[in-house]
């Protein structure tokens, strides 16, 4: 049996205020986005998508489903996939999508949650919306070229990592030398059912595919195929052939970077730390393991720290003839997104969250629909022993978000047989200055100054005897708190979400197969709370 509890995202204080603020549908936010993700407002989402669609885009449909066909040919699709990629050449099918990094073994938690947020989501808005069909669409980032952002995992406590001298778009990286990180898995995971299967997935994975895009397409779909995720990797020919419009204007009439600066002013007069800014042009150049920005000086595009050189309309000529060669970087990839699909909502991160709030106006101005914004699940799994230990020392769900020094004062006073909070003596000690202080300034306001330094002086006493009492309650009930603690690190690894270290591989290799059907029935994509799931 499995058990959950909710606590507000607020309460965690894991997340920002701003991204709290959009949650809470702060009216100040209002105009960086288009719909608030209710179930309610899809239907409106779907006929500005469908409006907004040219007639040209029966066309595009047909163009995503060959692509997607073809990136399947060699790989076992389940009916449910591939019954979804078929689809998406009806007009009355829609996605619903999230994206992520090409991370070695799925790198951290949250990207089974990025997913299952998504494949979720599709089967609430059919059961809302039946004439419709919604496909779920994991899109890998394939284009990226953060190598160190992605080349590891961590594995209870360990980091496990590839290292690899290769550059450019990690997509294309081949994947010798993940042998050795096999070896190094294998005698991690160790021996047992789950164990193997692990293994077996990052040989067959890793091993048995030849780049890294190919490798993760293959890792999702056997752990998500049979639930009709669609896996897509963007980083083609003819799907970049129907962005070439937006490229275009892009390059030669900087869109992106005059809509997207004009939006950085008027977020960060709301306080907010802006996630990524905008450069003159927002496109990449990608060939034989360079991706590096394309620049304009004096009419003169080129692509940087190297000789490659195009007048205006060579440069035309060139995206015309090999639009794969031409990358979207962070500012354009999800405009990119919805221009290809029929998108309705994209499912991501805080740090998403924030810089799609970036990117509206840039979209209206390339007179594309902007979709609905969703924060994904978030999530902190405990076993039964755990569930346990939380319950038998007391330890409610909002203690647990603490960090760690405010979580031990907080356990301390909370067992100990002493009261160690000195703050009513010391409101007792500031209303007998204040008689004090009134009796100066009817005698001598010379003496202020003296009574002042004396309130401060027997105040700091105050609070440092406090905290020297605090320091012999721990030491005394040592053994309690480091149980907390200790569970606390479990949970927290490095004082840190579970989602944002842990990679699956710890929780499957105890719960094995139950592992995914167990967390895609407690997730509710819009509820809007971070989960506690305490897994039997």
């Amino acid at each position: 049996m499995t058990n959950k509890n909710t606590i507000l995202f607020r309460d965690t204080n894991y997340f920002s205020d701003f991204i709290c603020n959009y949650l809470d549908q702060k009216p100040e936010l209002n105009d960086f986005y288009n719909r608030f993700p209710l179930l309610e407002n899809f239907e409106a989402q779907i006929e500005e998508k469908q409006s907004n669609i040219d007639d040209h885009f029966a066309e595009n449909r047909q163009v995503l489903v060959n692509t997607l066909t073809s990136q399947y040919k060699d790989i076992e699709t389940s009916g449910a996939t591939a019954e979804n990629i078929q689809s998406l050449a009806s007009k009355n099918t829609f996605t619903i999508t999230t994206g992520h990094q090409l991370n070695l073994f799925t790198g951290p938690l949250y990207f089974l949650y990025k997913i299952i947020s998504t494949i979720n989501l599709t089967k609430q808005l059919k059961e809302t919306y039946p004439k419709y069909n919604f496909v779920p669409i994991y899109w890998m980032a394939s284009e990226d070229h953060d190598f160190e952002e992605i080349n590891y995992f961590n594995f209870k406590g360990k980091k496990i990592q590839w290292n690899s001298k290769q550059t450019g778009a990690v997509g294309h990286f081949d994947t010798k030398g993940l042998d050795e990180v096999f070896e190094v898995i294998s005698l991690e995971f160790g021996a047992g059912k789950n164990a193997e299967q692990l293994k077996a997935w990052f040989k067959e994975g890793y091993l048995h595919h030849n780049n890294l895009a190919d490798a993760t397409r293959y890792l999702a779909n056997q752990l998500f195929g049979e639930h009709g995720l669609v896996i897509l990797d963007a980083d083609d020919s003819e799907l970049k052939r129907l962005f070439i419009p937006q490229m275009q204007k892009e390059m030669l009439e900087q869109t992106a970077f005059k809509t997207v600066s004009e939006t950085n002013k008027k977020l960060e007069d709301l306080e907010l730390k802006i996630q990524v800014n905008p450069r003159e042009i927002n496109l990449f150049y990608i060939k034989d393991g360079l991706r590096e920005r394309i620049i304009e000086s004096d009419g003169v595009y080129s692509v940087l720290d190297t000789d490659i050189r195009w007048s205006k309309s060579e440069l035309l000529e060139h995206l015309d003839e090999m639009p794969e060669r031409f990358s979207p970087n962070v500012i354009m990839r999800p405009l990119y997104q919805e221009v290809i699909l029929p998108n309705l909502c994209y499912i991501g991160g805080g740090g998403e969250m924030i810089y799609w709030l970036q990117l509206k106006s840039n979209f209206e101005a390339q007179k594309v629909t902007f979709p609905m914004l969703l924060l994904r699940n978030s999530a902190l799994v405990t076993s039964k022993k755990q569930a346990s230990k939380l319950e038998n020392l007391n330890i409610s769900n909002k203690d647990l978000f603490l960090d760690r020094h405010s979580f031990i004062n907080k356990k301390v006073r909370k067992i100990s047989n002493i009261d160690i909070d000195f703050s009513e003596q010391i409101q007792h000690l500031e209303s007998q200055f204040k008689g004090l202080y009134d009796l100066a300034d009817q005698t001598d306001k010379s003496f202020v100054g003296a009574v002042k330094s004396q309130e401060v002086k027997q105040i700091k006493g105050l609070k440092q005897l406090e905290k020297r009492l605090l320091l012999a309650q721990k030491r005394k009930l040592a053994d309690q708190i480091e149980r907390c603690t200790e569970l606390q690190e479990q949970l927290f690894p490095g004082q840190s979400l579970q989602e944002r270290n842990t990679n699956f591989s710890e929780l499957y290799l105890e719960y094995g197969d139950q592992l995914i059907p167990e967390i895609l029935k407690a997730l509710e994509p819009l509820k809007g709370e971070f989960l506690i799931l305490n897994l039997e």
